[in-house]
């Protein structure tokens, strides 16, 4: 497994990577922090982005932050190490 941490912007006028600040990758979301559509629009995100399917991705910490730890299976790290070295 592999742990990363993110920062999640909600209601923002698209789906998307915004860079890496200070180690976090930042994620802008269109769904609102509301009923835990935030949560579940970055799980299914990520899991697109990664190639990997929505189980293979989960929020360890952080459920009613915009701070968040994820932990992915690690055949998702070649898919994690190409978006970091873009953004």
């Amino acid at each position: 497994m592999v742990r990363f941490q993110v920062r999640v912007q909600p209601r923002a006028s698209r789906d998307g990577f915004a860079g890496v600040q200070e180690g976090v990758l930042r994620v802008r979301l269109t769904a609102p922090p509301v009923d835990n559509a935030a949560n579940e629009a970055l799980i299914e995100f990520l899991a697109d982005q990664l190639g990997v399917p929505t189980r293979m991705v989960r929020i360890v910490s952080g459920f009613g932050s915009r701070n968040k730890s994820i932990e992915v299976d690690a055949q998702a790290l070649p898919a994690l190490d190409r978006i970091l070295s873009r953004t």
